[in-house]
């Protein structure tokens, strides 16, 4: 009778930790919707940097400021060019120098109508002031503000995480000059902060990927520093400790996997923030270079466009950018309810 229940419970295995969350996180309805629509979005990022889609955003598909249509633009708008007025069959040479150009302006104005003919295609969002398609305005500029944001993220992740690790293990001379860097930073506005190295920086992708990280990081510092002195005093870090594992293994090998849960949520809570603040900088001229597009640079330049009544551009671009930081956030909420420990004992 022993034997048989031993069996059992030696086939049993304890669930681990990401098996838990997975299974927390499949639980949760609303954040299997987000994380889908948010992989939808990131499918949409691949796509666009590989070149598969949107590849020709800058080319001139339409007529400017072309209405959103599904069925291709109206004849006379595709036609709107009028030929010139032919006058009596004369030579006009003698009072007239520019007679001889009619003819030429003529095949130039029918020329003119057919390219206007081929250009109008079907916009379903509409065209921008040069005639180009907002829809691959809108994906390409997915690409570069959601690429910023993540890349970003990551930066401030790993500056807050290795400084939060070493001033919350080390404490004493070290945790003081950190905890100093650290109030440095915290004392400075932000939007100053991160002005102060848009000047620095510059524009450009990378350059906003920089300014972001190195203005962002004092959150995830301050979380991963109290985790680690918590950490530090326990009593698995002590056997460690006793056995000879060093303070490297200690901190990397020991502590951080039982906090990656911590650095990871603020990944993802940072990913948000950070697409907010690129499309702040954009707006503003201080974000990517004027040969790209993003989300901020959209909204720029659908502010003139507003005022002549040209409203899709504004709409496409905040439509689309709701939805994913929408998504995003609730995906968010989801992974921390799922990683968070202090569930692990409620189930």
């Amino acid at each position: 009778m022993s034997n048989n229940s031993a069996a059992p419970r030696a086939a049993q295995k304890s669930e681990g930790v990401w098996s838990a969350a997975w299974r927390r996180l499949r639980a949760d309805k609303v954040g299997m919707v987000s994380m889908v629509i948010v992989g939808f979005f990131l499918l949409l990022v691949i796509a666009s940097s590989t070149g598969l889609i949107a590849k020709n955003w800058q080319k001139e598909v339409g007529v400017p400021n072309a209405p959103p249509t599904l069925v291709g633009p109206a004849p006379a708008e595709a036609n709107s060019v009028l030929a010139t007025p032919k006058g009596p069959n004369v030579d006009l040479s003698d009072i007239d120098p520019l007679a001889p150009k009619y003819a030429e302006w003529e095949e130039r104005a029918k020329s003119y109508k057919t390219e206007v003919t081929v250009k109008a295609e079907t916009l379903p969002l509409g065209g921008d002031r040069l005639g180009r398609d907002v829809l691959a305005k809108v994906i390409k500029g997915a690409e570069v503000s959601i690429l910023v944001g993540v890349l970003a993220a990551v930066v401030a992740t790993i500056i807050g995480t290795v400084l939060g690790a070493l001033s919350g293990f080390f404490g004493g001379k070290v945790g003081d000059f950190l905890e100093w860097v650290y109030n440095v930073f915290t004392a400075i506005p932000s939007i100053l902060l991160i002005f102060a190295f848009a000047v620095i920086f510059g524009r450009g992708v990378l350059s906003v990927v920089m300014i972001l990280g190195l203005a962002g990081w004092t959150g995830i510092y301050r979380l991963i520093r109290a985790e680690f002195m918590k950490h530090s005093a326990r009593e698995y870090v002590r056997s460690a400790e006793a056995i000879g594992a060093s303070k490297f293994s200690r901190m990397f090998k020991h502590i951080l996997p039982n906090v990656s849960h911590v650095a990871l949520v603020q990944l993802s809570l940072h990913v948000v923030g950070f697409i907010k603040s690129e499309v702040i900088l954009s707006y503003l001229g201080l974000g990517v270079g004027v040969d790209q597009v993003s989300w901020g640079t959209m909204l720029s330049e659908s502010q003139s466009e507003l005022i002549l009544g040209y409203w899709w551009q504004l709409a496409a671009v905040t439509a689309v950018m709701a939805v994913f930081v929408t998504a995003f956030a609730l995906f968010t909420d989801a992974l921390r309810d799922a990683l968070d420990p202090k569930l692990r004992g409620l189930e």
